[in-house]
């Protein structure tokens, strides 16, 4: 039998309105905060990029093994090996390796609660919900609060005691300068370890819980038997930086790499892993500055859809005292919302454009209206074009 649990709950007309002017609140706060994100995320791109910009201008490309004493201060790029005295090591599990950071994701089985909700109008304006509630068993590797459970009764989990954590190396090398540990936690490109069976009883000797230990699938896992888990227990996997080469872009500041403050306005400090010219990392750094600016651009859309939808839905609670109207009223409201946040979103936009970027603002209004009288040029030659006609009957 499926484990789930129902609960239905009915609202009157009246409390639906009340709760409506309550979403009519939330809906303002939310539209002067999206036109905020919005105009800010403008200026935060204008200056990241230009920020870029500026550094990728001035630049400078050192060698790794030797530090130069007439670049400090100044914004350089280093690109050679990391080399590092000391291994990453879990000392929980005994677990050790050659790299720059090791990466414990650790899962506790347990159970998880979803749910799934029926609405129904009914004439008047009443609202009826019948909601399900399913319980299942899942790995997770956060631990999930039984007691908030709507039926907590037979589904208890246990407090998550082994959480995932990253073991990362004190110190490392890159030629002649020091890796801080900022930039070490900047390094990428962690792959999979898997853990042999070889190494269980090592693992034991290491481990301090009571859980029996054992290897499976490439895991640690804690727990009686790792085909039929039971609630409590836990699968334990590692990822791993490697050693390799990286390039850095920084402030040269003594044996090591600050943060180099530009006019524009940012701070920059990169690391990349494999052997980069410095031109191609601006690159990468302008191309994610892009996808950042469109997915707040999107996200601000979306939230201001929302906001003009909590903004009318008392127009829809009202009509709702008949069902099929109050649908009807809602799938235009929504339409409508939509509509209002790609016109106010874009509005927002171009303000801002028009604040930060005014100069190419005004270019691309030039050239827009140019293009304009262009093509109206063009139709009116050819309207003007001679026509032929006809000869009359004598």
């Amino acid at each position: 039998m499926s484990d789930t649990f129902s609960v239905t709950t009915r609202r009157s007309w009246f409390s639906r309105l009340g709760n409506s002017v309550v979403g009519v609140i939330i809906g303002l706060v939310l539209l002067v905060a999206m036109v905020v994100l919005l105009f800010w995320n403008e200026g935060r791109a204008v200056q990241t990029a230009r920020s870029l910009t500026e550094g990728a201008g001035i630049v400078t490309s050192v060698p790794a093994d030797i530090i130069e004493p007439g670049n400090e201060g100044r914004l350089v790029h280093v690109t050679g090996d990391v080399e590092t005295w000391h291994k990453p090591t879990d000392q929980t599990f005994g677990i050790t390796a050659e790299g720059i950071r090791l990466e414990r994701k650790s899962e506790m089985y347990q159970w998880k609660e979803t749910s799934k909700s029926d609405v129904k109008e009914k004439l008047g304006g009443a609202e009826e919900t019948v909601t399900t509630y399913s319980y299942s068993k899942v790995w997770n590797d956060r631990p999930i609060d039984s007691a908030r459970f709507k039926n907590p009764a037979g589904h208890d989990n246990p407090p998550m005691e082994i959480r995932s954590q990253e073991f990362q190396v004190p110190e490392a090398g890159l030629g002649a300068f020091e890796l801080s540990q900022r930039l070490m936690s900047m390094i990428g490109g962690a792959r999979d370890v898997s853990i042999s069976p070889d190494l269980t009883s090592a693992i034991e000797t290491a481990y301090s819980g009571t859980k029996r230990v054992a290897v499976a699938d490439g895991r640690i896992y804690l727990g009686f038997n790792s085909t039929q888990p039971a609630v409590g227990d836990y699968r334990i996997s590692y990822r791993l930086v490697p050693l390799g080469t990286v390039s850095v872009i920084g402030k040269q500041s003594g044996h090591g790499f600050q943060t180099y403050q530009t006019q524009a306005g940012d701070a920059l400090l990169m690391i990349e892993t494999g052997n980069l010219p410095a031109d191609q990392m601006f690159e990468s750094a302008q191309s994610a500055n892009t996808v950042m600016t469109w997915i707040l651009r999107v996200v601000g859309v979306v939230f201001l859809w929302i906001g003009f939808a909590l903004l009318m839905s008392p127009l829809r609670i009202v009509a709702a005292v008949i069902p099929f109207l109050g649908r009807l009223v809602g799938a235009g409201t929504s339409i409508a919302a939509l509509l209002l946040a790609v016109l106010v979103g874009t509005v927002t936009i171009a303000i801002a454009w028009f604040w930060y970027r005014p100069l190419l603002s005004l270019a691309i209004i030039v050239a827009g209206f140019a293009i304009a009288y262009a093509v109206g040029k063009v139709g009116k030659a050819r309207g003007k074009t001679s026509v032929p006609v006809e000869p009359q009957a004598a």
